[in-house]
């Protein structure tokens, strides 16, 4: 049986409201459930309570999956949104809006909480992006500040090594040095959403 035969029947069996295809749904999914939020929440026992929410949400809400993406998609975007908003919830990780302000060393600018994304009538490339733009705020917003604003000014404003190197009053080869380190940093935390989807590109595209 091919995986998406696989999950046409563990849909069907939800929409009968069979108690044993919650626990299948776990076991085919849980652990890339786990992984994800534990990417956001970074703490063990958040993550392990979201894959708990993302199961029961999945069994109740079955019925609006209208199949349009695969199960897993669908599985993982409510993972996302349920991690998002625990991290609200529990004001474990800063949320901020990347200030429309220059940066210095030291992030100043006033906090916003995030909305909550709708995915609900995006299509899927669409979703990703949409994913990633989020993924990618609380990414740069947990920065260390003295690689979030070379990351800012340079690939999220567009300013050249030397204006942003002007802007925060070091060498462009500090600059450069910074720049290099918050990259990888991101790259790390944005690894599931790296798929064709330059950095910059999405940046410019949401910032």
């Amino acid at each position: 049986m091919t995986s998406a035969q696989t999950d046409s029947a563990l849909i069907e069996r939800l929409q009968a409201g069979d108690d044993t295809a919650v626990a299948e749904l776990a076991r085919n999914y849980g652990a890339k459930m786990y992984q994800l939020a534990l990417r956001y929440t970074r703490n063990k026992e958040d993550a392990e309570e979201v894959v708990q929410d993302v199961l029961l949400k999945v069994r109740d809400k079955i019925d609006a999956f209208r199949g349009d993406a695969a199960l897993s998609s669908w599985i993982y975007r409510i993972t996302f949104n349920t991690a998002m908003s625990r991290l609200r919830a529990t004001k474990s990780t800063r949320m901020h809006e990347v200030p429309d302000e220059p940066l210095g060393t030291h992030d100043n600018g006033a906090p916003r909480a995030m909305e909550p994304a709708d995915w609900s009538n995006l299509g899927d490339d669409l979703v990703h992006r949409r994913q990633m733009r989020d993924a990618l705020r609380v990414a740069v917003a947990e920065l260390p500040a003295i690689y979030r604003a070379p990351v800012i000014l340079r690939d999220l404003r567009g300013l050249s090594t030397e204006e942003a190197s002007r802007r925060l009053k070091v060498k462009d080869q500090t600059l450069k040095s910074r720049l290099h380190r918050g990259r990888l940093i991101l790259r790390d935390r944005l690894g599931d959403f790296a798929n064709g989807l330059a950095l910059h590109n999405v940046a410019s595209a949401h910032f």
